[in-house]
């Protein structure tokens, strides 16, 4: 079976790469990637020697060349996106270009060339507010242009379930260290922070919910969806719920004397929370680590410290 990953080159894809290496069903691993992103570490850090793989220099709006790369292609895993955490409100238009249409790109030449099981990597933003947690029966409502775009992505998605396997998974936040990891993420950027200046800045509260998973478990259950009977829908994906007060508490454990400013307390922040655990996570194998050890194994990683 080969597979074509859009966005492979970047963080979430890195964890992918390496779970699919050792995936017996695949004969090789195609990477689709405009490296927007200025991220060259999935072509430096680990040697990916289990399986042929290639990689396509390529931009997801470009349907010619998505053509021709999916040819003999029978999974996609698309998680190629504008995702620029926190400033998801800003740029109206380059998330639509990107996460909308160019997601009905990679449909579109997929359904052109025949594959047969498209794996769409979506968010729980597109859940909008809310102070209860939802589930997948909650109406979205999302309130950013990247959660309006993940669900116009969505949705062209979703006209080829009678077409192809489909799965789309709403992930909640993703965080934990590889080499081609984002500084933007919550939970990731704290444990810079805290590591390398004592001190972490906090938007509005901290009191505001979201949803979290780590790295590695979402690149597990997307590679366990290839052989799995979970049949063609709409999942969403995540492990914990935490307020970022939550969060700080963790990284507290291992930096005692870290420093908190809140920028904007009194500004309302967005609430949006899943209800745990959720139904994907109950169908699959998922690895059980605790998030104070995934801070430590991410702490593990630093070269130095500022004392």
């Amino acid at each position: 079976m080969k597979v074509l990953i859009t966005g492979g080159a970047g963080y979430i894809g890195y964890a992918l790469v390496r779970q699919l290496m050792f995936a017996p069903e695949i004969s090789e691993i195609i990477i689709y990637d405009n490296l927007s992103r200025r991220n060259y570490a999935f072509f430096d850090h680990q040697k990916f020697n289990e399986k042929p793989i290639r990689f396509v220099h390529g931009d997801i709006l470009d349907g010619r060349k998505l053509n021709q790369t999916l040819k003999g292609v029978s999974v996609v895993f698309h998680l190629a996106a504008k995702v620029t955490t926190p400033f998801a409100d800003m740029d109206a238009h380059s998330f639509d270009q990107i996460n909308h249409w160019g997601t009905a790109q990679v449909v579109y030449a997929a359904e052109q060339e025949g594959v047969q099981h498209l794996i769409y990597l979506s968010s729980a933003s597109v859940y909008g507010n809310s102070e209860k947690a939802v589930d997948e029966q909650s109406a979205p409502s999302p309130k950013s242009y990247y959660g309006i775009a993940k669900l116009a992505g969505e949705e062209q998605v979703l006209r080829l379930r009678n077409k192809m396997k489909i799965h789309v998974v709403r992930s909640g936040n993703v965080y934990g260290y590889n080499p081609a990891y984002r500084i933007d993420a919550v939970i990731n950027r704290f444990i810079f922070e805290a590591h390398f200046e004592g001190r972490v800045s906090i938007q509005g509260s901290g009191e505001q919910q979201r949803s979290f998973i780590h790295v590695d478990k979402l690149a597990t259950a997307l590679r366990q969806l290839l052989n799995s009977p979970v049949e063609s829908g709409v999942y969403n994906l995540a492990e914990h719920n935490f307020s970022i007060n939550d969060i700080l508490l963790s990284v507290k454990v291992l930096y005692p004397e870290l420093e908190t400013i809140n920028i904007n307390p009194n500004m309302p922040r967005r609430n949006i929370s899943l209800v745990l655990p959720t139904t994907l996570w109950e169908q699959l194998r998922m690895p059980e680590i605790s998030l104070l050890d995934e801070v430590q194994a991410f702490q593990a990683v630093f070269s130095f410290r500022t004392k």
